[in-house]
């Protein structure tokens, strides 16, 4: 019970911040957002077929070659925009149920969204978060401000921060 008490404006204090950073901007931003995801998703074809020829460290390869994230200043980006109210996710220490599983969501999800790469996929789903809504979530839960919140290289932080810990 007091889970469930904390755990709600957790939550909502972290979507209020979010909404909030987004205030004033015109919906040509989130537009021009959706447009920089596109091109990344270009870059990162190339970065799955860097991944075939080394299976065996697909994490690391994945996270060097998809725009030069760093892992570790990606679980900083993760944590302090909140993140793990609403994620689960092994690395992070996080067990939040509104969002999807980043242990197991972003993989499954990719391949349901016709074999998208899973990098192309995760920073998709991170800037323009209702392009793909996973099996049992709804539309509008995730904050679409962080493709205008956060820099291109906090973004490809997260990214690689997130692939570091998807199983595949």
């Amino acid at each position: 019970m007091l889970f469930a008490a904390l755990l709600f404006p957790a939550g909502f204090a972290g979507w209020a911040v979010g909404h909030y950073t987004s205030l004033g901007k015109s919906s040509a931003t989130v537009v021009h957002t959706v447009t920089v995801g596109s091109t990344s998703a270009a870059t990162t074809t190339t970065a799955a077929t860097t991944t075939s020829a080394a299976t065996t460290t697909s994490a690391a390869t994945t996270t060097t070659s998809s725009g030069g994230g760093n892992a570790a200043a990606g679980k900083t980006v993760f944590a302090s925009n909140g993140c793990a109210s609403c994620h689960t996710f092994k690395l992070a220490g996080s067990t939040g149920t509104i969002g999807p599983d980043l242990d197991t969501a972003p993989a499954a999800s990719a391949k349901d969204d016709g074999n998208m790469p899973l990098a192309a996929f995760i920073k998709q789903s991170i800037v323009s978060p209702d392009a793909y809504i996973a099996k049992g979530f709804t539309k509008g839960l995730m904050p679409t401000n962080f493709g205008t919140s956060l820099s291109s290289s906090q973004l490809n932080d997260l990214v690689a921060f997130i692939l570091s810990g998807t199983k595949s």
